[in-house]
């Protein structure tokens, strides 16, 4: 059996959002869990909600997922053969861009790529998403509204005014046009339609097998089309923000 590289010590220093401990806890738990399971997957997430991610760790409840800084869960996974935790593990770790976290599983490949693949749960559209399609009310009542909300569609920017106590669209209204980035407003009227157009999805990117077996799971289309913007997707749960020393130069943008 290979020694195991987890002993070896990293250098984790101090950060004035988070103490050092916040810093160890995920460390550890990166390390503890790249040993104790038999694979490592990187799944990269679109639109991510409290309530899907709830939903995929319940089905997953006997492994362990993680979403947390990218460059602290690769300083954990080793960045070079000389520091991984496992053997190649740190190709892992390279694969840690973007919006995306990490599964540590025992279940065979199949039944993992069998949920993610089905896996979609819809929700209401933000402001600053794209619209999926066009929505457009007709003139005429709007029954499926109460006469006291009325105000609140005028201040939303439709034309609509109260006739014998029914809320009445004095005309034709487009609330928005596919692929138009939505506003506010716009979100708020979708969401009193009960018009759901956001959903979440997660793809496999990449996966790594005990003892040292690694290999690439996305499409090219997937792959050319990941947006390396390293921004980190946050546990809505349970949010960790931690850093290592070549994080320290970020930081200090951030407080700038």
């Amino acid at each position: 059996m290979p020694k195991s590289k987890r002993d070896k010590k990293v250098s984790l220093t101090r950060t004035a959002k988070h103490g050092k401990e916040w810093k160890k806890d995920i460390y550890e738990k990166v390390r503890t869990a790249a040993e104790q399971y038999a694979s490592i997957y990187v799944i990269r997430v679109d639109g991510m909600r409290v309530g899907a991610l709830n939903e995929i760790r319940k089905h997953f409840k006997d492994s362990t997922i993680l979403l947390a800084k990218n460059k602290v869960m690769a300083l954990a996974l080793g960045k070079d053969e000389a520091s991984e935790v496992s053997e190649n593990t740190h190709k892992i770790a390279e694969r840690l861009t973007g919006q995306c976290g990490l599964l540590f599983t025992d279940r065979e490949e199949s039944d993992v790529i069998s949920f993610i693949e089905e896996f979609v749960e819809r929700d209401y559209a933000r402001s600053g998403t794209k619209a999926s399609e066009e929505v457009i009310l007709k003139e005429g009542p709007l029954t499926q509204f109460s006469h006291a909300i009325e105000p609140h569609l005028r201040s939303l920017g439709m034309p609509t005014q109260l006739k014998k106590g029914i809320v009445t669209l004095l005309q034709d209204f487009t609330v928005c046009k596919k692929r138009q980035v939505l506003t506010p407003q716009q979100a708020n009227i979708l969401k009193l339609l009960e018009i759901q157009m956001a959903q979440f999805k997660i793809k496999l990117d990449s996966k790594w097998t005990k003892p040292d077996d690694f290999k690439i799971l996305a499409s090219k289309d997937d792959d050319e089309s990941e947006e390396e913007d390293d921004e980190d997707v946050a546990d809505e749960e349970n949010q960790v923000e931690v850093d290592d020393e070549e994080m320290d130069a970020s930081d200090d943008d951030d407080d700038e």
